[in-house]
């Protein structure tokens, strides 16, 4: 799969495509659907699939810090996305020039002349352009006047409801990872490479390997049963904290991963650490010793879930 950076990154080679336009943020059973219509088209058609994407995503750069907490990074979003027959992501870059730009002049640089689109498959109540100003029916109008089909999303529902990110980030707030796993057709994950810490959980016998989340906010917070992948031996079962660390004053949210049974440098492994089970949520200890004592029972109620399931 290639991943375009930016239309000024756009080639010849790359005009004449099948295409869709979205966030895709989670790659849930609703976008795999999709990119399986799409699919079923460029076969058709005998040309690749683009999907057109953002980073920051639009709702992170109008609403700053009040932006829905990511359920993948950028880095996340790619590697889920090469799973499902996509053969070009272009990654727009939303700054004020991309936010400025008439509908008109989107449909005309980039989906026109910029990739050559025959067939579009947006939602429609998708809306673009400057002061959203583009929709689903001005793009079927230019899909008329330059031979491109514009096709609706097929609604994907689970239990009478559609599928979304906002049901997935929904369910994963309130703990309930079932039914975001539902969602997503897979168990909720995160990604990252292992970073040195500040060692205080090994000084307490629990050592951990550290994952920065480089978002503004995230969909999971509090202590988990978890799986990391990307070792060795994997899975590795194991207790996580999601959160800024309240009884040391932390500030910046950290993923924290004690392994059962392991001592290995792993400092600098590329790994995704699936959540398996929520056990509680992150609080605020008035003692080491007192948080201490409450990781034994983590560990403890982490190892239950896990044999519980063999």
């Amino acid at each position: 799969m290639e991943l375009i950076r930016g239309q000024h990154n756009l080639r010849p080679h790359h005009r004449g495509c099948v295409a869709t336009i979205g966030n895709f943020d989670g790659v849930h059973l609703g976008h795999q659907s999709v990119l399986g219509q799409l699919s079923e088209k460029a076969a058709e058609l005998c040309l690749p699939t683009t999907v057109i994407t953002f980073e920051p995503y639009p709702q992170e750069y109008f609403a700053a810090g009040n932006a829905p907490p990511r359920l993948t990074r950028l880095r996340e979003k790619i590697k889920a996305l090469t799973r499902y027959s996509v053969d070009r992501v272009l990654c727009l870059r939303f700054n004020p020039q991309l936010a400025a730009m008439p509908a008109m002049e989107f449909i005309e640089d980039l989906l026109i002349n910029g990739l050559g689109v025959r067939y579009l498959v947006v939602g429609d109540d998708f809306r673009f352009g400057h002061n959203r100003q583009g929709d689903f029916s001005l793009l079927e109008d230019m899909g008329r006047k330059h031979d491109f089909q514009v096709v609706n999303i097929h609604t994907f529902k689970i239990d009478n409801e559609r599928v979304s990110s906002t049901r997935v980030r929904e369910a994963l707030l309130r703990g309930d990872l079932a039914s975001a796993e539902k969602m997503l057709g897979r168990p909720y994950r995160m990604c990252g490479r292992v970073a040195h810490g500040d060692k205080r959980g090994r000084s307490i016998g629990f050592p951990t390997a550290n994952l920065h989340l480089h978002r503004q906010t995230t969909p999971v917070l509090g202590v988990y049963a978890v799986e990391m992948f990307g070792l060795d031996h994997e899975p590795v079962q194991g207790v996580a904290n999601v959160g800024t660390r309240p009884t040391v004053d932390g500030t910046r949210t950290l993923l924290e991963i004690h392994l059962f049974d392991f001592d290995e440098d792993i400092y600098g492994r590329y790994v995704h650490v699936e959540f398996k089970h929520k056990l509680r949520d992150e609080v605020r200890f008035d003692s080491f010793d007192e948080l201490k004592q409450q990781i034994d029972k983590d560990v403890i109620n982490a190892r239950g879930f896990f044999d519980s399931m063999n």
